[in-house]
């Protein structure tokens, strides 16, 4: 529930992605083999085939001149986002249309312009997004902060900084693209959403 203002719509209960998805996707992106690699491809291209718009939307944004550990990291955050909510969530998870997808950046672009013209107000956007989606967004700094601890000297930190907001962007479509399963009760805060 909102204490202030915000542009970002509330992620609905049976949306938020658990920390041991997260942790399951860790572990099996953890090898550095062949086999490992194999199966990043493949999920690569069912992120596509199942998220054409998003996964145009993120290939767009890494795309454009970047440094290469951001570059890295956006990849491997995309990724992971992605088989988190597959793997949580699976064949519930509708397809994000293009205008979804625009209507999000959109609602997070507001947001932080929101929270620019407030000077008494205390929480970032990410700060919004995290009280939603706590574990993945946790796990998000968790890579971010090791990244940036990692090659401090030579990552371009602008860069590493559209990666974050393309990961959220996508953290917020995928949750808003999560069907609620049948039979799941309704939270009293959503129905007065």
């Amino acid at each position: 529930m909102w204490v202030r203002r915000s542009a970002i719509r509330p992620v609905p209960s049976y949306a938020t992605l658990p920390a041991h998805a997260l942790e399951s996707v860790r572990d099996n992106l953890a090898e550095d083999d062949e086999e490992a690699r194999a199966q990043l491809d493949e999920a690569f291209e069912r992120f596509e085939r199942a998220q054409p718009a998003l996964a145009s939307h993120v290939a767009d944004a890494l795309g454009k001149p970047l440094d290469e550990t951001a570059l890295a990291l956006g990849y491997f955050l995309a990724l992971t986002v992605w088989l988190a909510f597959e793997r949580s969530h699976g064949t519930y998870i509708d397809e994000v249309k293009e205008e979804e997808l625009q209507a999000t950046d959109e609602l997070l672009t507001l947001d932080e312009e929101l929270r620019r013209a407030d000077p008494a107000e205390a929480l970032d956007s990410d700060d919004v997004i995290a009280m939603e989606q706590p574990h993945v967004l946790a796990y998000i700094h968790e890579h971010i902060d090791a990244t940036l601890d990692a090659h401090a000297q030579e990552i371009d930190v602008d860069d590493v900084h559209t990666v974050y907001r393309v990961v959220l962007v996508e953290i917020l479509a995928l949750s808003y693209s999560v069907r609620k399963p049948e039979g799941y009760p309704v939270a009293k805060t959503e129905l007065l959403a």
